[in-house]
């Protein structure tokens, strides 16, 4: 193989990407998302969100979770435009001393995580399921949307604390904070897989049909080969719509199960964490040690709903 020939397939997944990228530059979807100024502002705070948490570290000014960086003598200052405020501390802080700036950005980044991790748990087992059942048919794929409906009428919230329960009840006390978080993004991502399975599901049914399956069939493809390569990219679409609209759905469950006291442990506090120690100090006078956790869980949710709204319509081929 010549040189020259040994170039071409990086040639042609260079001039692919480049297609690729003036293909969403001249495309709808992009004219959509310029043209409508409160998508892009909730994209721009689910970007700062997303890269608070990410570099929690390096962007919050104190480390909250450091108990050699605390005192007691911090404790509850009002934010630094109050009188009786600190510079130090623009939010103010908690009982214990805490800035609660920084403490919303460490808790952004847990609950971002739960959240992340309970929905990619929720696409794969939804997805999994679905394909398979509306690939395969008959009394197989029967069986599995009956117990997905009997699922549906649960409400998601008492799923996850069922789970969480039983799992709280069979764990040794001994490793139920140490694994708690993973038993939350458990919690989270089986209440809500039924949906992504109903999407996955009828995506399936339709694309059997189609042709280029048959040709698949006829050339003897196998049927985990079609399912893969072929019909998950044609059904991907609306379940990352879903997904984008459950991310917010996740963060909700996750701050309400940490509000009640059966989510995240006080020692790795989510937004729901603050929220519920805020609240015990809300009638005494110090209201920034909730509202600020608040109003930064509404803006967050409100902000990724607003994102998944807007890409549910922007794909949709009859709004178009």
């Amino acid at each position: 193989m010549t040189d020259q020939q040994a170039h071409i397939p990086h040639q042609s997944l260079g001039s692919r990407m480049v297609d690729g990228i003036r293909r969403f530059a001249g495309s709808d979807l992009l004219y959509s998302f310029v043209r409508q100024p409160v998508v892009v502002v909730a994209f721009l705070i689910t970007v700062i969100f997303i890269l608070a948490a990410i570099f929690a570290p390096l962007v919050a000014p104190h480390d909250p979770f450091n108990p050699a960086s605390l005192s007691l003598m911090d404790s509850f200052f009002p934010p630094s435009w109050v009188e009786g405020g600190d510079a130090r501390f623009l939010l103010g802080t908690d009982n214990q001393g805490r800035d609660i700036f920084s403490t919303i950005i460490y808790g952004a980044r847990i609950s971002l995580m739960v959240g992340f991790a309970a929905v990619v748990f929720s696409i794969a087992l939804g997805v999994l399921v679905g394909l398979i059942s509306g690939f395969v048919g008959g009394w197989f794929d029967a069986l599995l949307m009956r117990f997905a409906d009997i699922q549906l009428t649960i409400p998601g919230l008492l799923i996850a604390l069922l789970v969480d329960g039983i799992a709280r009840t069979a764990l040794p006390s001994d490793m139920r904070e140490e694994i708690a978080i993973y038993v939350v993004i458990f919690a989270i991502g089986i209440s809500n897989w039924p949906q992504y399975a109903r999407v996955a599901r009828s995506g399936a049914m339709s694309e059997k049909v189609k042709d280029y399956v048959a040709s698949a069939r006829i050339i003897g493809t196998p049927s985990w080969v079609i399912l893969l390569r072929h019909v998950l990219p044609n059904i991907l679409g609306p379940v990352l719509v879903l997904g984008t609209i459950g991310l917010a759905l996740a963060i909700t469950s996750e701050a309400t199960l940490s509000f009640l006291g059966v989510g995240v442990p006080p020692t790795t506090p989510s937004l729901g964490t603050l929220i519920r120690i805020g609240n015990d100090f809300l009638f005494s006078g110090e209201w920034w040690i909730t509202l600020f956790p608040s109003g930064a869980l509404v803006v967050l949710v409100l902000a990724v709903n607003l994102l998944g709204d807007w890409l549910r319509d922007a794909l949709n081929p009859k709004l178009r």
